[in-house]
Protein backbone atom coordinates (compact mmCIF):
# COMPACT_ATOMS: atom_id res chain seq x y z
CA UNK A 1 0.00 0.00 0.00
CA UNK A 2 1.10 3.53 -1.30
CA UNK A 3 0.08 6.80 -0.99
CA UNK A 4 1.14 10.42 -1.60
CA UNK A 5 0.89 12.67 1.53
CA UNK A 6 1.15 16.46 0.74
CA UNK A 7 0.62 17.18 4.00
CA UNK A 8 3.78 15.23 5.75
CA UNK A 9 5.70 16.88 3.23
CA UNK A 10 4.89 20.89 4.60
CA UNK A 11 4.63 19.81 8.55
CA UNK A 12 7.63 16.95 8.74
CA UNK A 13 6.98 13.02 8.73
CA UNK A 14 8.69 12.72 12.32
CA UNK A 15 6.27 15.33 15.11
CA UNK A 16 3.29 14.29 12.98
CA UNK A 17 4.19 10.19 13.03
CA UNK A 18 4.98 10.88 16.53
CA UNK A 19 1.41 12.47 17.54
CA UNK A 20 -0.30 10.74 16.01
CA UNK A 21 0.96 7.77 17.36
CA UNK A 22 0.80 8.47 20.44
CA UNK A 23 -2.72 9.50 20.45
CA UNK A 24 -3.61 5.82 19.18
CA UNK A 25 -1.36 4.59 21.62
CA UNK A 26 -3.72 6.45 24.32
CA UNK A 27 -6.93 5.75 22.62
CA UNK A 28 -6.03 1.86 21.73
CA UNK A 29 -5.20 1.14 25.60
CA UNK A 30 -7.73 2.84 27.42
CA UNK A 31 -10.78 1.59 24.31
CA UNK A 32 -9.85 -2.10 24.49
CA UNK A 33 -9.46 -2.32 28.35
CA UNK A 34 -7.44 -5.96 27.87
CA UNK A 35 -4.36 -4.63 29.28
CA UNK A 36 -3.25 -1.57 31.04
CA UNK A 37 -0.67 0.78 30.26
CA UNK A 38 1.38 -0.73 33.17
CA UNK A 39 0.97 -4.28 32.18
CA UNK A 40 1.83 -3.46 28.74
CA UNK A 41 4.94 -1.87 29.85
CA UNK A 42 6.01 -4.35 32.37
CA UNK A 43 5.35 -7.20 29.75
CA UNK A 44 8.07 -5.31 27.42
CA UNK A 45 5.64 -3.53 25.21
CA UNK A 46 3.19 -6.71 24.45
CA UNK A 47 0.12 -7.07 25.31
CA UNK A 48 -1.45 -10.03 26.58
CA UNK A 49 -0.02 -12.76 29.61
CA UNK A 50 3.58 -13.08 29.88
CA UNK A 51 4.48 -16.85 30.28
CA UNK A 52 5.86 -18.11 33.28
CA UNK A 53 6.51 -22.18 33.54
CA UNK A 54 4.26 -24.06 35.41
CA UNK A 55 4.48 -26.06 38.43
CA UNK A 56 3.83 -29.42 38.28
CA UNK A 57 3.19 -32.14 40.74
CA UNK A 58 5.93 -34.95 41.10
CA UNK A 59 7.08 -37.53 43.57
CA UNK A 60 9.99 -36.40 46.66
CA UNK A 61 11.56 -39.72 45.94
CA UNK A 62 10.71 -43.21 44.51
CA UNK A 63 8.22 -45.52 46.02
CA UNK A 64 10.94 -48.56 46.44
CA UNK A 65 13.76 -45.77 47.59
CA UNK A 66 14.51 -48.05 50.73
CA UNK A 67 15.86 -50.72 48.30
CA UNK A 68 19.76 -50.81 48.60
CA UNK A 69 19.51 -51.83 44.70
CA UNK A 70 17.91 -48.33 44.31
CA UNK A 71 20.74 -45.63 44.48
CA UNK A 72 19.71 -42.10 44.12
CA UNK A 73 23.35 -41.11 42.35
CA UNK A 74 22.50 -39.39 38.93
CA UNK A 75 21.47 -41.34 36.56
CA UNK A 76 24.02 -42.38 33.51
CA UNK A 77 21.60 -41.82 30.72
CA UNK A 78 23.82 -40.58 27.96
CA UNK A 79 25.07 -43.67 26.33
CA UNK A 80 23.16 -46.26 29.27
CA UNK A 81 23.35 -49.21 26.60
CA UNK A 82 27.55 -49.69 27.08
CA UNK A 83 26.81 -51.00 30.28
CA UNK A 84 25.68 -54.55 28.91
CA UNK A 85 29.01 -54.54 27.35
CA UNK A 86 27.94 -56.07 24.57
CA UNK A 87 29.66 -54.68 21.32
CA UNK A 88 27.02 -56.33 18.43
CA UNK A 89 25.08 -53.74 20.92
CA UNK A 90 26.57 -50.83 20.73
CA UNK A 91 26.97 -51.13 16.91
CA UNK A 92 23.30 -51.83 16.13
CA UNK A 93 22.61 -48.43 18.27
CA UNK A 94 25.35 -46.59 16.13
CA UNK A 95 23.37 -48.17 13.02
CA UNK A 96 20.03 -47.24 14.02
CA UNK A 97 20.74 -43.89 14.77
CA UNK A 98 22.32 -43.45 11.60
CA UNK A 99 19.78 -45.20 9.34
CA UNK A 100 16.35 -44.60 10.79
CA UNK A 101 14.02 -43.41 8.47
CA UNK A 102 11.18 -42.34 11.74
CA UNK A 103 14.71 -40.59 13.06
CA UNK A 104 15.18 -38.64 9.79
CA UNK A 105 11.29 -37.07 9.83
CA UNK A 106 12.13 -35.85 13.08
CA UNK A 107 15.28 -34.62 12.17
CA UNK A 108 13.17 -32.72 8.78
CA UNK A 109 11.00 -30.86 11.27
CA UNK A 110 13.74 -29.42 13.12
CA UNK A 111 15.05 -27.96 9.69
CA UNK A 112 11.24 -27.05 9.05
CA UNK A 113 10.81 -25.32 12.18
CA UNK A 114 14.32 -23.43 12.08
CA UNK A 115 13.05 -21.68 8.59
CA UNK A 116 9.84 -20.94 10.26
CA UNK A 117 11.67 -19.39 12.62
CA UNK A 118 13.17 -17.07 10.11
CA UNK A 119 9.89 -15.90 8.40
CA UNK A 120 8.79 -15.10 11.99
CA UNK A 121 12.37 -12.72 12.47
CA UNK A 122 11.57 -11.57 8.83
CA UNK A 123 8.35 -9.97 10.28
CA UNK A 124 10.02 -7.69 12.55
CA UNK A 125 11.01 -5.87 9.54
CA UNK A 126 9.18 -3.78 6.40
CA UNK A 127 6.73 -6.95 5.88
CA UNK A 128 6.11 -5.31 1.94
CA UNK A 129 8.61 -3.73 0.03
CA UNK A 130 8.47 -4.38 -3.66
CA UNK A 131 9.90 -2.44 -6.70
CA UNK A 132 7.91 -2.07 -10.04
CA UNK A 133 8.60 -0.68 -13.28
CA UNK A 134 6.70 -0.20 -16.30
CA UNK A 135 6.37 0.93 -19.76
CA UNK A 136 3.86 1.31 -22.53
CA UNK A 137 2.35 3.25 -25.35
CA UNK A 138 -0.70 5.21 -25.39
CA UNK A 139 -3.12 6.47 -27.72
CA UNK A 140 -5.18 9.34 -26.89
CA UNK A 141 -8.92 9.90 -27.39
CA UNK A 142 -9.27 10.89 -31.56
CA UNK A 143 -7.31 10.59 -34.32
CA UNK A 144 -5.64 13.48 -35.08
CA UNK A 145 -1.45 13.55 -35.42
CA UNK A 146 0.36 13.50 -32.16
CA UNK A 147 -2.24 11.91 -30.27
CA UNK A 148 0.20 8.44 -29.34
CA UNK A 149 2.51 8.67 -26.12
CA UNK A 150 4.91 7.07 -24.05
CA UNK A 151 4.83 6.41 -20.42
CA UNK A 152 7.96 5.27 -18.37
CA UNK A 153 7.19 4.31 -14.97
CA UNK A 154 9.40 2.60 -11.57
CA UNK A 155 8.79 2.91 -8.36
CA UNK A 156 9.75 1.22 -4.96
CA UNK A 157 6.76 0.79 -2.03
CA UNK A 158 7.06 -0.11 1.36
CA UNK A 159 4.72 -0.96 4.14
CA UNK A 160 5.93 -1.41 7.90
CA UNK A 161 3.90 -2.25 10.43
CA UNK A 162 5.48 -1.48 13.72
CA UNK A 163 5.05 -4.23 16.44
CA UNK A 164 3.24 -1.26 18.94
CA UNK A 165 1.73 -4.72 20.78
CA UNK A 166 3.79 -7.22 20.56
CA UNK A 167 2.23 -9.45 18.04
CA UNK A 168 5.58 -9.91 15.76
CA UNK A 169 7.79 -10.44 18.90
CA UNK A 170 5.52 -13.30 20.78
CA UNK A 171 5.46 -14.48 17.04
CA UNK A 172 9.32 -14.96 17.12
CA UNK A 173 8.77 -16.42 21.00
CA UNK A 174 5.95 -19.06 19.35
CA UNK A 175 8.35 -20.02 16.48
CA UNK A 176 11.37 -20.06 19.10
CA UNK A 177 9.11 -22.90 21.44
CA UNK A 178 8.26 -24.18 18.16
CA UNK A 179 11.89 -24.82 17.15
CA UNK A 180 12.89 -25.77 20.94
CA UNK A 181 9.53 -28.48 20.72
CA UNK A 182 11.26 -29.92 17.59
CA UNK A 183 14.29 -30.51 19.02
CA UNK A 184 12.93 -32.09 22.25
CA UNK A 185 10.26 -33.84 19.46
CA UNK A 186 13.71 -35.47 17.98
CA UNK A 187 14.91 -36.52 21.47
CA UNK A 188 11.88 -38.27 21.92
CA UNK A 189 12.38 -40.45 18.70
CA UNK A 190 15.73 -40.97 20.37
CA UNK A 191 15.05 -42.39 23.35
CA UNK A 192 12.28 -44.65 21.99
CA UNK A 193 14.65 -45.69 19.27
CA UNK A 194 17.82 -46.86 21.14
CA UNK A 195 15.20 -48.43 23.83
CA UNK A 196 13.51 -50.69 21.08
CA UNK A 197 16.84 -51.48 19.15
CA UNK A 198 17.79 -52.53 22.63
CA UNK A 199 15.03 -54.36 23.33
CA UNK A 200 14.42 -55.93 20.42
CA UNK A 201 18.26 -57.37 20.35
CA UNK A 202 17.25 -58.72 24.21
CA UNK A 203 14.54 -60.42 22.68
CA UNK A 204 16.80 -62.38 19.86
CA UNK A 205 19.31 -63.28 22.30
CA UNK A 206 16.84 -64.30 24.75
CA UNK A 207 14.82 -66.48 21.92
CA UNK A 208 18.11 -67.78 20.68
CA UNK A 209 18.67 -69.38 23.87
CA UNK A 210 15.57 -70.73 24.28
CA UNK A 211 16.00 -72.16 20.78
CA UNK A 212 19.33 -73.90 22.11
CA UNK A 213 17.86 -75.48 25.50
CA UNK A 214 14.71 -76.68 23.42
CA UNK A 215 17.04 -78.50 20.63
CA UNK A 216 18.98 -79.99 23.58
CA UNK A 217 16.10 -81.34 25.12
CA UNK A 218 14.65 -83.08 22.00
CA UNK A 219 18.13 -84.47 21.44
CA UNK A 220 17.63 -86.05 25.51
CA UNK A 221 14.04 -87.01 24.31
CA UNK A 222 14.75 -87.97 20.94
CA UNK A 223 17.08 -90.63 22.95
CA UNK A 224 14.53 -92.21 25.53
CA UNK A 225 12.14 -92.52 22.67
CA UNK A 226 14.99 -94.71 21.00
CA UNK A 227 15.49 -96.34 24.09
CA UNK A 228 11.83 -97.05 24.65
CA UNK A 229 11.30 -98.39 21.49
CA UNK A 230 14.05 -100.95 21.41
CA UNK A 231 12.83 -102.24 25.09
CA UNK A 232 9.87 -102.72 23.41
CA UNK A 233 11.34 -104.73 20.23
CA UNK A 234 13.23 -106.83 22.96
CA UNK A 235 9.81 -107.23 25.09
CA UNK A 236 10.86 -104.94 27.69
CA UNK A 237 8.73 -102.49 27.13
CA UNK A 238 4.97 -102.18 25.99
CA UNK A 239 3.28 -99.96 23.03
CA UNK A 240 2.13 -97.56 25.50
CA UNK A 241 5.38 -96.48 26.89
CA UNK A 242 6.55 -95.98 23.00
CA UNK A 243 3.62 -93.53 22.03
CA UNK A 244 3.91 -91.57 25.17
CA UNK A 245 7.21 -91.03 24.68
CA UNK A 246 6.65 -90.29 21.23
CA UNK A 247 3.95 -87.89 22.22
CA UNK A 248 6.44 -86.18 24.45
CA UNK A 249 8.89 -85.59 22.40
CA UNK A 250 6.77 -83.87 19.56
CA UNK A 251 5.49 -81.66 22.07
CA UNK A 252 9.14 -80.62 22.85
CA UNK A 253 9.74 -80.49 19.60
CA UNK A 254 6.92 -78.18 18.48
CA UNK A 255 8.74 -75.24 20.59
CA UNK A 256 11.02 -74.85 17.54
CA UNK A 257 9.35 -74.00 14.81
CA UNK A 258 7.04 -71.66 17.50
CA UNK A 259 10.71 -70.14 18.73
CA UNK A 260 12.57 -69.87 14.99
CA UNK A 261 8.61 -67.60 14.43
CA UNK A 262 9.88 -65.88 17.04
CA UNK A 263 13.65 -65.37 16.24
CA UNK A 264 12.56 -63.85 12.19
CA UNK A 265 9.37 -61.58 13.58
CA UNK A 266 12.52 -59.87 15.69
CA UNK A 267 14.95 -59.91 13.68
CA UNK A 268 12.33 -58.10 11.35
CA UNK A 269 11.63 -55.70 13.71
CA UNK A 270 15.18 -54.88 14.24
CA UNK A 271 15.51 -54.71 10.67
CA UNK A 272 12.58 -52.01 10.98
CA UNK A 273 14.82 -50.19 13.25
CA UNK A 274 17.70 -50.37 11.44
CA UNK A 275 16.05 -48.39 8.58
CA UNK A 276 17.54 -51.47 6.20
CA UNK A 277 15.37 -53.73 3.98
CA UNK A 278 13.97 -57.10 5.76
CA UNK A 279 16.42 -59.45 5.44
CA UNK A 280 18.28 -62.32 7.12
CA UNK A 281 20.72 -60.48 9.75
CA UNK A 282 20.98 -63.79 11.70
CA UNK A 283 24.64 -64.45 10.15
CA UNK A 284 25.59 -60.41 11.11
CA UNK A 285 24.51 -60.81 14.92
CA UNK A 286 25.95 -63.65 15.24
CA UNK A 287 25.75 -66.32 18.68
CA UNK A 288 25.13 -64.60 22.27
CA UNK A 289 24.67 -64.88 25.45
CA UNK A 290 21.17 -62.75 26.81
CA UNK A 291 22.80 -59.39 28.14
CA UNK A 292 24.08 -59.47 31.84
CA UNK A 293 22.74 -56.73 33.69
CA UNK A 294 24.06 -55.26 37.13
CA UNK A 295 21.30 -56.17 40.32
CA UNK A 296 21.71 -52.15 40.90
CA UNK A 297 20.77 -49.24 38.79
CA UNK A 298 20.90 -45.32 39.75
CA UNK A 299 18.20 -43.44 38.95
CA UNK A 300 18.33 -40.20 40.27
CA UNK A 301 15.88 -38.01 41.99
CA UNK A 302 12.05 -38.31 40.49
CA UNK A 303 11.95 -34.15 40.29
CA UNK A 304 15.38 -34.21 38.11
CA UNK A 305 14.88 -36.91 36.27
CA UNK A 306 11.75 -37.14 34.89
CA UNK A 307 11.40 -33.11 33.74
CA UNK A 308 14.31 -33.59 32.08
CA UNK A 309 12.44 -36.40 29.83
CA UNK A 310 12.34 -35.10 25.96
CA UNK A 311 8.53 -35.50 25.79
CA UNK A 312 8.05 -33.44 28.90
CA UNK A 313 10.30 -31.16 27.76
CA UNK A 314 8.45 -30.75 24.47
CA UNK A 315 4.96 -30.63 25.98
CA UNK A 316 6.14 -27.88 27.95
CA UNK A 317 7.08 -25.89 25.05
CA UNK A 318 4.39 -26.25 22.96
CA UNK A 319 2.37 -24.75 26.27
CA UNK A 320 5.32 -22.01 26.12
CA UNK A 321 4.44 -21.35 22.20
CA UNK A 322 0.07 -21.66 23.39
CA UNK A 323 0.96 -18.61 25.44
CA UNK A 324 2.58 -16.29 23.38
CA UNK A 325 -0.74 -17.22 20.50
CA UNK A 326 -2.90 -15.77 23.23
CA UNK A 327 -1.05 -12.19 23.66
CA UNK A 328 -0.91 -12.71 19.15
CA UNK A 329 -4.76 -13.04 19.99
CA UNK A 330 -5.08 -10.04 22.28
CA UNK A 331 -3.38 -7.42 19.34
CA UNK A 332 -6.13 -7.67 17.62
CA UNK A 333 -8.07 -5.98 20.12
CA UNK A 334 -6.02 -2.82 18.82
CA UNK A 335 -5.29 -0.66 16.08
CA UNK A 336 -2.61 -1.62 13.61
CA UNK A 337 0.08 0.97 12.79
CA UNK A 338 2.20 1.47 9.93
CA UNK A 339 4.61 3.68 8.30
CA UNK A 340 4.28 3.38 4.31
CA UNK A 341 5.61 5.06 1.27
CA UNK A 342 7.00 4.92 -2.18
CA UNK A 343 9.31 6.66 -4.27
CA UNK A 344 9.65 6.80 -8.35
CA UNK A 345 9.80 8.21 -11.34
CA UNK A 346 7.59 8.89 -14.31
CA UNK A 347 8.23 10.29 -17.52
CA UNK A 348 7.30 10.26 -21.09
CA UNK A 349 10.73 9.63 -22.53
CA UNK A 350 13.09 7.62 -21.30
CA UNK A 351 15.54 9.99 -20.94
CA UNK A 352 13.72 12.12 -19.26
CA UNK A 353 13.34 9.57 -16.11
CA UNK A 354 16.60 10.73 -13.95
CA UNK A 355 15.48 14.31 -14.26
CA UNK A 356 14.77 16.07 -10.17
CA UNK A 357 11.04 16.85 -12.79
CA UNK A 358 10.36 13.25 -13.13
CA UNK A 359 10.42 11.80 -9.70
CA UNK A 360 7.83 11.26 -6.75
CA UNK A 361 7.50 10.17 -3.39
CA UNK A 362 5.45 9.98 -0.63
CA UNK A 363 5.66 8.74 3.43
CA UNK A 364 3.64 8.83 6.31
CA UNK A 365 2.04 6.89 8.99
CA UNK A 366 -1.71 4.70 8.64
CA UNK A 367 -3.35 2.96 10.94
CA UNK A 368 -6.05 0.42 10.99
CA UNK A 369 -8.38 -0.97 13.40
CA UNK A 370 -10.44 -3.65 13.35
CA UNK A 371 -14.30 -2.06 15.19
CA UNK A 372 -17.01 -3.50 15.20
CA UNK A 373 -16.20 -7.29 14.96
CA UNK A 374 -19.14 -8.79 16.85
CA UNK A 375 -17.23 -10.51 19.16
CA UNK A 376 -14.68 -12.45 16.75
CA UNK A 377 -11.51 -10.99 18.49
CA UNK A 378 -12.45 -11.50 21.76
CA UNK A 379 -13.89 -15.01 20.55
CA UNK A 380 -10.95 -16.01 19.54
CA UNK A 381 -8.59 -15.12 22.68
CA UNK A 382 -11.27 -17.31 24.79
CA UNK A 383 -10.45 -20.25 22.43
CA UNK A 384 -6.42 -19.54 22.88
CA UNK A 385 -6.54 -19.47 26.44
CA UNK A 386 -8.85 -22.16 26.14
CA UNK A 387 -5.96 -24.36 24.23
CA UNK A 388 -3.95 -23.22 26.83
CA UNK A 389 -5.75 -25.14 29.53
CA UNK A 390 -5.80 -28.38 27.42
CA UNK A 391 -2.27 -28.48 26.78
CA UNK A 392 -1.38 -27.59 30.42
CA UNK A 393 -3.19 -30.39 32.15
CA UNK A 394 -1.67 -32.07 29.01
CA UNK A 395 1.75 -30.98 30.23
CA UNK A 396 0.71 -32.38 33.93
CA UNK A 397 -0.29 -35.74 32.45
CA UNK A 398 3.08 -36.14 30.58
CA UNK A 399 4.71 -35.81 33.72
CA UNK A 400 2.01 -38.24 35.31
CA UNK A 401 2.50 -40.35 33.16
CA UNK A 402 6.32 -40.32 32.96
CA UNK A 403 6.56 -40.87 36.89
CA UNK A 404 4.08 -43.82 36.09
CA UNK A 405 6.10 -45.75 34.23
CA UNK A 406 9.01 -45.07 35.88
CA UNK A 407 7.60 -46.41 38.75
CA UNK A 408 6.61 -49.58 37.01
CA UNK A 409 9.63 -50.20 35.86
CA UNK A 410 11.55 -50.06 38.83
CA UNK A 411 9.15 -52.56 40.44
CA UNK A 412 9.51 -54.80 37.64
CA UNK A 413 13.16 -54.70 37.85
CA UNK A 414 13.40 -55.47 41.59
CA UNK A 415 10.78 -57.72 41.12
CA UNK A 416 11.84 -60.09 38.01
CA UNK A 417 15.02 -60.05 39.97
CA UNK A 418 13.56 -62.43 42.50
CA UNK A 419 11.65 -64.31 39.62
CA UNK A 420 14.94 -65.05 37.71
CA UNK A 421 16.56 -66.31 41.28
CA UNK A 422 13.99 -69.05 41.91
CA UNK A 423 13.75 -69.63 38.14
CA UNK A 424 17.49 -70.49 38.19
CA UNK A 425 17.04 -72.70 41.05
CA UNK A 426 14.22 -74.34 39.43
CA UNK A 427 15.93 -74.99 36.57
CA UNK A 428 19.13 -76.49 38.16
CA UNK A 429 17.33 -79.07 40.12
CA UNK A 430 15.12 -80.07 36.91
CA UNK A 431 18.17 -80.33 35.45
CA UNK A 432 19.31 -82.55 38.28
CA UNK A 433 16.25 -84.90 38.63
CA UNK A 434 16.81 -85.07 34.67
CA UNK A 435 20.28 -86.51 35.11
CA UNK A 436 19.50 -88.90 37.47
CA UNK A 437 16.11 -89.80 36.17
CA UNK A 438 18.85 -90.58 32.98
CA UNK A 439 20.70 -92.75 35.22
CA UNK A 440 17.45 -94.95 36.62
CA UNK A 441 16.20 -95.43 33.22
CA UNK A 442 19.71 -97.00 31.67
CA UNK A 443 19.75 -99.17 34.70
CA UNK A 444 16.19 -100.38 34.05
CA UNK A 445 14.67 -99.02 37.37
CA UNK A 446 12.79 -95.74 36.31
CA UNK A 447 9.27 -95.44 35.72
CA UNK A 448 8.77 -94.32 32.26
CA UNK A 449 6.33 -92.19 32.72
CA UNK A 450 7.99 -90.18 35.35
CA UNK A 451 11.14 -89.98 33.19
CA UNK A 452 9.10 -88.33 30.58
CA UNK A 453 7.14 -85.85 33.28
CA UNK A 454 10.95 -84.90 34.09
CA UNK A 455 12.04 -84.83 30.94
CA UNK A 456 8.87 -82.04 30.14
CA UNK A 457 9.38 -80.42 33.30
CA UNK A 458 13.12 -79.64 32.79
CA UNK A 459 12.27 -78.07 29.13
CA UNK A 460 9.67 -75.63 30.83
CA UNK A 461 11.66 -74.58 33.97
CA UNK A 462 14.94 -73.80 31.69
CA UNK A 463 13.14 -72.11 29.12
CA UNK A 464 11.22 -69.94 31.52
CA UNK A 465 14.06 -69.18 33.32
CA UNK A 466 15.85 -67.91 30.04
CA UNK A 467 12.91 -65.85 29.73
CA UNK A 468 12.91 -64.45 32.75
CA UNK A 469 16.73 -63.41 32.30
CA UNK A 470 15.71 -61.55 29.31
CA UNK A 471 13.10 -60.05 31.18
CA UNK A 472 15.74 -58.61 33.95
CA UNK A 473 17.66 -57.21 31.51
CA UNK A 474 13.93 -55.43 29.56
CA UNK A 475 12.91 -54.30 32.52
CA UNK A 476 16.62 -52.46 32.93
CA UNK A 477 16.17 -50.90 29.43
CA UNK A 478 12.19 -50.05 30.86
CA UNK A 479 13.75 -48.34 33.63
CA UNK A 480 16.18 -46.23 31.22
CA UNK A 481 13.10 -45.66 28.50
CA UNK A 482 11.02 -43.71 31.11
CA UNK A 483 13.92 -42.08 32.94
CA UNK A 484 14.83 -40.85 28.99
CA UNK A 485 17.78 -42.18 28.76
CA UNK A 486 19.55 -41.67 25.40
CA UNK A 487 19.05 -37.85 25.43
CA UNK A 488 20.76 -35.85 24.86
CA UNK A 489 22.77 -38.04 22.38
CA UNK A 490 26.05 -38.78 22.13
CA UNK A 491 26.29 -38.90 18.31
CA UNK A 492 24.62 -35.57 18.44
CA UNK A 493 25.71 -32.10 19.40
CA UNK A 494 23.92 -29.10 19.74
CA UNK A 495 25.50 -27.02 17.05
CA UNK A 496 24.05 -30.02 14.66
CA UNK A 497 20.34 -29.92 16.01
CA UNK A 498 20.03 -25.87 15.98
CA UNK A 499 19.27 -23.04 18.81
CA UNK A 500 17.66 -24.17 22.10
CA UNK A 501 16.88 -21.13 24.33
CA UNK A 502 19.29 -21.14 27.33
CA UNK A 503 16.74 -21.93 30.01
CA UNK A 504 15.75 -25.51 27.86
CA UNK A 505 19.38 -25.96 27.74
CA UNK A 506 19.84 -29.86 28.83
CA UNK A 507 22.73 -29.72 30.64
CA UNK A 508 25.70 -31.08 29.04
CA UNK A 509 26.53 -34.83 29.95
CA UNK A 510 29.76 -35.95 28.78
CA UNK A 511 30.05 -39.89 27.92
CA UNK A 512 33.38 -41.59 28.85
CA UNK A 513 34.64 -42.82 26.03
CA UNK A 514 34.92 -46.39 26.63
CA UNK A 515 30.63 -46.19 26.97
CA UNK A 516 30.41 -45.48 23.43
CA UNK A 517 31.19 -47.81 20.29
CA UNK A 518 34.82 -48.47 19.40
CA UNK A 519 36.15 -46.32 16.53
CA UNK A 520 37.43 -49.17 15.17
CA UNK A 521 33.89 -49.89 14.32
CA UNK A 522 32.86 -50.42 10.82
CA UNK A 523 30.02 -47.60 11.71
CA UNK A 524 31.12 -44.08 12.36
CA UNK A 525 29.38 -41.96 15.05
CA UNK A 526 26.73 -40.10 12.43
CA UNK A 527 25.22 -36.73 12.30
CA UNK A 528 21.97 -37.28 11.78
CA UNK A 529 20.81 -33.67 10.31
CA UNK A 530 23.72 -33.84 7.00
CA UNK A 531 22.62 -37.37 6.34
CA UNK A 532 19.06 -35.70 5.32
CA UNK A 533 20.79 -34.63 2.19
Amino acid sequence: MSFQNPLSDRLGAGPWRRGVCGVCLAIALAAAGCTGPREWIANGFKVGPNYCPPGVAVSENWIDADDKRILDQPADLVAWWAQFEDPVLNELVATAYDQNLTLREAGARILEARMLRQVAVGNLFPQTQTMSGEYSRNKSPGDGPGTYFSNWNGSFAFAWELDFWGRYRRAVAVADADLDASVFDYGDVVVTLIADVAATYVDIRTQQTQLALVRENVANQRETYELTERRFLAGDANDVDVQQAKSSLAQTESLVPQLEISVRLSQNQLCLLLGMPIEDILPLLGEGEIPEVSTEIAVGIPAVVLLRRPDVRRAERNLAAQSELIGIAASELYPHISITGNAGVTAARLGDLFTPEASFASIGPSFRWNILNYGRITGNIGVQEARFQQLLASYRQTVLVANFEAENAIKQFLGLQEVLKFRLQAAEAADRTNELINNLLEEGDADINRVFTVQNFKTQQEVAAALAKGQVAQSTISIYRALGGGWPSPYLGQADIGPVRPAETPETVEAPAEELPSPEAPLAQPDALSALD
